[in-house]
This record gives C-alpha cells, sequence and structure tokens, in this order.
C-alpha cells in the first residue's frame, strides 16, 4: 500500500513535526510512504517538494490580501483565519498518481486550494484527513475560541470586522467547503478527543466518518537520560533548578508569553528562594527578550530543529512549561514527558489528555498566573518527583509510540482501501 502524506511544510511547525514523524512511523512499520510538501527543508528523499516560483509566494501574498481587504483593511487575525482561495494542483503529479491513499494534513497558506482539494476529492483516492487544528470544520478559522457558529454555518466570524457583518468571508468560504465535502465521503482523523468533539458538532462534517489518533513520537529516541550529561552537552549549569518553555515564535500570544512572565512574578513573590535557584531554558526565536521580562536567570537557545538536541534539551531539565491558550495535542508536551519531565498546562484542548493531573503533571485552572504558579511549585517540590518523571515517561510510551499509532492509521487504511491485512 502507498500512502502520501500532504502537509505545507516539512518540518516548520507541530502539523510539520508530527506528519513526518507519521511518514517514518508508516515506513518502519512496512507501509511505503512518502510526503508532498510545498517547502522542503531536508534532503529527505521520501520527502518530495513542489517546485517553488515566485508563484507560490504571490499566491501566499493574495491570500493575505483578501484576508486584509474583508477585515476592514486590519492586519489583526491576518494569520488566524485561512480562506484556500490558492493553491497547487497536485493530481497529476508520480506521486499523487501512484498513491492508494490521500492522506492530507496541514495544507494551508498556499498549500491547497478549495479547487485544488475539489480536485483531490474528484480523483476517486480514498482520503484521510488529519485535523492539526479547527480550520477543517470550520470556514476560515484555526480555533473558533468561544464562537461555536461553525456548527450551524459560520456568520459573524469574530476574527473578520469585529463580527459586524452577518454573510461575511467565513459565511462565503464555509458554503463552499461545505458543497466540496458533499461530494465524496473523508475520513477525518483529530489528532486529540478534544478535537474530535469539536469537528463533530459542524454541520461541515455531518455525514463524514470523524475519529480520533494522537500523534505518534518515537519513544527510542525521547526517552530518559543522564541530566547531569545533558546539561553538560546543552552548557547548562548544574546547580539549579531549570524550568524549560519554548516555541517557534516565544513572542506568539497565543503561546500565552504573557501568563508565563506573570506566573514567575507571582512564583517569586511567595517563594522568593527561587530567583537564585531557579532558572529558565528557553528555546525558539526571539527567545533573547525574556531576559529581560523573568525574575530569574534565562538561558535562551535559538529555535531547536534537530531532534538529537531537543532530546538533550528536555532531559537537562526538570520540568516543561506551557502556557498556551490554543492548543491540540502539543508536541512539546509529548516530547517532554516520553523524556520523564513532568509538565504543567492550562486546562485546555488536548493538554487534559496528555496531563493527568497530580499523576504526571499539573493541570491549571485556564488564564489563571496563580494557579499556573501554583503548579511551578509543586512539580519542583513534590517529594515524589521520580515518580512523577516515571508516569510521565509511561504514558508518553504507552500511548504515543510509532508502533502503536502506525497500526491505527494502518487499520483506517485498511478499511478505506478494502484492503484487509
Amino acid at each position: 500500500m502507498r500512502i502520501l502524506i500532504i502537509n505545507t511544510s516539512e518540518r516548520i511547525g507541530g502539523a510539520a513535526v508530527a506528519a513526518s514523524r507519521l511518514m517514518e512511523s508508516l515506513k518502519n512499520n512496512g507501509i511505503k510512504a512518502k510526503m508532498l510538501v510545498r517547502d522542503k527543508q531536508t534532503d529527505q528523499i521520501s520527502v518530495v517538494g513542489l517546485k517553488r516560483n515566485w508563484l507560490h509566494v504571490w499566491k501566499f501574498i493574495w491570500e493575505r490580501i483578501v484576508i486584509w481587504k474583508a477585515n476592514c483593511f486590519k492586519k489583526n487575525n491576518l494569520f488566524a483565519v485561512d480562506i484556500a482561495n490558492t493553491g497547487t494542483d497536485i493530481t497529476s503529479l508520480p506521486e499523487f498518481q501512484q498513491a492508494d491513499v490521500i492522506h492530507l494534513h496541514w495544507i494551508n497558506q498556499g498549500m491547497l486550494s478549495l479547487k485544488n482539494i475539489h480536485e483531490i476529492l474528484k480523483s476517486g483516492k480514498p482520503i484521510v484527513w488529519t485535523m492539526h487544528d479547527m480550520w477543517p470544520c470550520t470556514g476560515i478559522c484555526h480555533h473558533s475560541r468561544e464562537c461555536t457558529n461553525y456548527e450551524t454555518e459560520c456568520h459573524h466570524c469574530p476574527f473578520i470586522c469585529g463580527g459586524k457583518r452577518k454573510k461575511d468571508l467565513s459565511t462565503r468560504t464555509f458554503r463552499k467547503k461545505k458543497e466540496i465535502y458533499n461530494t465524496t465521503s473523508i475520513t477525518f482523523v483529530a489528532c486529540s478527543r478534544w478535537l474530535e468533539e469539536r469537528a463533530k458538532t459542524s454541520t461541515l462534517l455531518s455525514g463524514q466518518t470523524v475519529t480520533s489518533i494522537p500523534n505518534p513520537i518515537n519513544i527510542n529516541l525521547f526517552k530518559p537520560r543522564n541530566m547531569q550529561e545533558a546539561r553538560n552537552k546543552c552548557r547548562l549549569p548544574q546547580d539549579r533548578k531549570l524550568m524549560l518553555f519554548g516555541s517557534v515564535k516565544i513572542t506568539d500570544k497565543r503561546k500565552g508569553i504573557d501568563y508565563l512572565i506573570e506566573s514567575c512574578r507571582i512564583l517569586v513573590e511567595k517563594h522568593p528562594e527561587w530567583k537564585k535557584s531557579l532558572g529558565v531554558v528557553v528555546f525558539g526565536n526571539q527567545s533573547q527578550e525574556l531576559q529581560s521580562l523573568l525574575p530569574f536567570r534565562v538561558y535562551p537557545l535559538p529555535f531547536i530543529k534537530n531532534e538529537h538536541e531537543l532530546v538533550d534539551i528536555y532531559n537537562a531539565v526538570d520540568i516543561f512549561v506551557t502556557p498556551s491558550l490554543e492548543e491540540n495535542l502539543p508536541n512539546m508536551i509529548m516530547e517532554a514527558m516520553a523524556c520523564g519531565v513532568p509538565c504543567v498546562g492550562f486546562n485546555i484542548g488536548g493538554i487534559p489528555e496528555m496531563i493527568d493531573h497530580l499523576h504526571n503533571g499539573y493541570l491549571a485552572q485556564y488564564k489563571s498566573s496563580e494557579d499556573f504558579a501554583n503548579g511551578i511549585q509543586w512539580i519542583l517540590t513534590e517529594p515524589e518527583y521520580d515518580e512523577l518523571s516515571e508516569q510521565a515517561c509511561r504514558k508518553a510510551v504507552a500511548n504515543y509510540s510509532e508502533s502503536t499509532i502506525a497500526k491505527k492509521y494502518t487499520d483506517i487504511y485498511n478499511k478505506i482501501t478494502g484492503k484487509y491485512a
């Protein structure tokens, strides 16, 4: 069986990492898998990149222009929504022609247009679509937040002109999607049960198969290692507790940086002893900016792409924190847990499916900086820290291993192609 995985990027972003890992998981379990991307970052031979030219850039810019105009010429929310009005027809490519199953992932920002998706559906090939956010089941947004209009039909979109217009860009795109989805059956796979539940309430996906399968992780790579050696490799101090925070872009408000700053302020007010004994390791673009914003010593690192380096970083720290305000099933929590690092996160999205409160980490009340600080304090002072660490690792191994996830997807492929091993 041949599977073609389609994603905008090969390695940049959580969806790209998850899609790449799934490809490797399938290959390691006897499935022929390739990946088609717009942005290719490695020399991996099983990853095929679209031929890049000025037209790809123009397609991306044109989509933003249309959104900007619809949003009353305001820049806010410019990347919170996508309308898929531009893309590339991939149905004539040999990789597409040879595939038994087309497996869509995150295909926005100029990779595939709605018209391109329609052509893929018209090909008659079985389609699986892994949802890394809500876009496939909404009109235009990646995360609907408090809005539930997508359950019936998108309108008064809060991301477009403050929701003032009834029939706006979200309405038009919603209707186009509905018309396209109705042409054939698609198997939608959410990365979390939370997203599965959301997707099932959308009229866009009525009549379609919706299930959930988490992202895979290589537990032979991401696993507990010697902390002292890891700190030496990362040039981090041995004489203090270390807390880790990471993001592609550290200053991204959606990743909750303001809540992290406030939580650290509360923590040092209540427990001033941490000021000299706790350090914060930060990896991601603009990580240096946190040096003047946190009351602790900050160890800034660039955005890390090499997974072996990531393993060293996780194993060098005592705790991983993610104050993100919008999440599906974060790869970084999965990676940290696999390395035996307890995590603190808000009770939002798929995070409660990963962190078992007071068992392998701490679930903080949503948008409560004080409770987030409590979680940091609790993990760092927990007498049974080793048990926390062990339980975190066990959870990752039991639920996210490559073989486990590859088997679940293989069952889906077999079912929709009528092939059974």
